[in-house]
């Protein structure tokens, strides 16, 4: 078996050796030299941008409402100045952040295995279809069981992220173009959840934070409402869910028309979306070439027809390797796939998002929080927020996502090339509790202006580069640890099971502890007691995947048969 395995790696080497022109070797984490691999070598970048495209219903969906959540929750509270009002705040915003992530749990496992057996692409137009309506309704909601129900709604329909990860693998198929790949969508998506922070912030509450639109002197104030724009009024966190719901519907046709199946049993079928795309793209194709180069419909159609036959591929000299044995498919029992290592690997996937969730959900809270003078405070009793605006906030959350980005692009795959996933992930798992450690004190800072910027930079740019660098990798990871390829929208299935149950639980529990470190005069309750900790249990754990995830002189390639 290892002799036949070695024979394999050696095989698909020197094949993918033959098929590209000669390049400096690179190391490779664990298993001889590979070719160096840059941006432009990606392959399939369109369909890569497309299904990059579909995963901005996640920032969307989920990142919009952060920068607001604080204030809608207050404005649906029969009584938002009673003295206990920033208690149930807390609780509250707990649970509506909370709910997204157990619809998304609920459903993960169940998309995953239909995408294993109807293909990938229907799955994905169905959660986009869902989630274009759950994001319109949340807007014009005004009590909390209705949000809540319209937040499950749309963490179900989101079930179909670990679909999205499986096309990813199943898109780029060699292994030294994973980390790139993988990297694409993660850039892609903190990009979304920039620009949702941002306009998350900027849209909430429009008459106040737009008056020149919606106030009552507002360009779009048409009749002349004393207050500002009637409906808004009435429903004043309604824009940021039409925005999301306009550029969901704009992914879905674009997905619909143009994302090609990638699963090997449903690829060749005839899909009537790519036939309109492709109907639509000639159509433009020819108006185009006809009045650039003078050539009539017909001759230009004559010369299409030529190269109708032609199979086409994002690059002719790269082709992808097909794996022996993955011709012929077949369906493992669910009881088979979840090997030890797999199980060792999905357990660290779930650590990450149970800390990381409760800081996405906690820190924007925190920043809109009323500020306290904290007379008398010692090292560990003090409380506070830094009473920052909504759109303050969304535009300081979206300026650190900008830094992520960039940290993305630069930093992440030269870490990644020098020590490896596993390294990567390690690395990461240990910077997490540094962030936050010396997250809550900023409320010992938050009079003084120049100081509690500094301090929050601080926080952020630690808990931002320590994300970029788990993400990606918690993700290649995962994929790596699949016994079969056939079974990889199934495993991706449970590794978004386990992360949304984790991203429900985490901000439950740090609700819960913020009203209680409000109540006992102790902000850094929740940082202390939950983030901290979970963080440090996650970096034990990822040395704990050394014996069994470590590259051993074997290809993915081979560990996928």
């Amino acid at each position: 078996m290892v002799h036949r395995i070695e024979v394999e790696e050696q095989r698909l080497l020197e094949a993918t050796s033959s098929s590209h022109d000669e390049k400096a070797p690179d190391r490779v984490q664990g298993h001889g030299l590979e070719e160096k691999v840059t941006w432009r070598d990606l392959p399939q970048k369109k369909q890569l941008l497309l299904l990059a495209l579909c995963r901005l219903s996640t920032p969307l969906s989920n990142a919009c409402l952060l920068p607001y959540i604080y204030f809608l929750v207050k404005s649906v509270l029969s009584d938002p100045g009673h003295p206990s009002a920033s208690k149930q705040i807390s609780r509250l915003t707990g649970l509506l952040v909370a709910a997204y992530p157990l619809g998304q749990m609920s459903t993960s496992m169940m998309w995953g295995r239909l995408s294993d057996t109807y293909g990938r692409k229907p799955i994905i137009l169905l959660g986009l279809l869902i989630s274009v309506t759950a994001n319109l309704a949340f807007g014009f909601s005004r009590t909390i069981g209705i949000l809540l129900f319209w937040r499950v709604l749309a963490g179900m329909a989101n079930g179909i992220l670990g679909v999205m990860r499986t096309m990813t693998a199943e898109i780029v198929k060699e292994r030294k173009y994973h980390s790139r790949a993988f990297l694409a969508l993660t850039l892609v998506f903190n990009s979304g959840r920039v620009a949702a922070l941002a306009i998350g912030g900027c849209l909430a509450d429009p008459v106040d934070n737009l008056p020149w639109l919606f106030g009552p002197t507002g360009i779009l104030n048409f009749h002349k409402n004393p207050d500002g724009v009637a409906w808004v009024l009435k429903y004043p966190y309604a824009l940021p869910a039409l925005f999301n719901g306009t550029v969901l519907v704009i992914c879905f046709m674009l997905a619909a028309l143009w994302l090609k199946e990638s699963f090997p049993a449903k690829e060749k079928s005839w899909d009537p979306g790519l036939a309109i795309g492709k109907a639509i793209a000639k159509l433009i194709t020819r108006k185009a070439a006809a009045k650039v180069s003078g050539y009539t419909p017909l001759q230009i159609e004559e010369a299409n027809s030529l190269v109708a036959d032609v199979p086409m591929s994002e690059s002719v000299s790269d082709p992808p390797i097909p794996l022996r044995g993955e011709a012929k498919l077949s369906r493992p029992r669910l009881r088979d796939i979840w090997t030890r290592r797999l199980l060792k690997t999905l357990l660290a996937f779930g650590l990450l998002p149970l800390h990381n969730a409760t800081f996405l959900y906690i820190f924007p809270v925190f920043l809109s929080m009323p500020t306290s003078a904290n007379i008398g405070f010692t090292a560990f009793c003090f409380t506070g927020g830094l009473g920052l605006a909504s759109p303050t906030v969304g535009f300081y959350l979206a300026s650190f996502g900008i830094c992520g980005i960039f940290l993305q692009m630069f930093i992440y795959p030269r870490i990644q090339k020098h020590i490896g996933n596993l390294g990567a992930f390690r690395l990461a798992s240990a910077i997490f509790p540094i962030a936050y450690v010396f997250a809550p004190y900023l409320s010992l800072v938050s009079g003084h202006e120049t100081i509690k910027w500094v301090a929050m930079a601080f926080v952020l740019f630690f808990q931002v580069m320590a994300r970029t660098m788990a993400m990606p990798s918690s993700v290649i990871l995962l994929t790596e640890a699949a016994p079969r390829r056939s079974v990889l929208g199934t495993v991706h299935g449970a590794g978004s099971t386990l992360s949304a149950l984790s991203s429900a639980a985490g901000p439950v529990i740090g609700g819960v502890l913020l009203a209680r470190g409000i109540e006992i005069g102790a902000m850094g309750l929740v940082w202390w007691s939950w983030l901290s900790l979970v963080s440090l249990a996650a970096l034990v754990w990822s040395f704990v995947l050394e014996k069994d995830e470590q590259e051993k002189g074997v290809s993915v390639g081979a560990q996928l048969e």
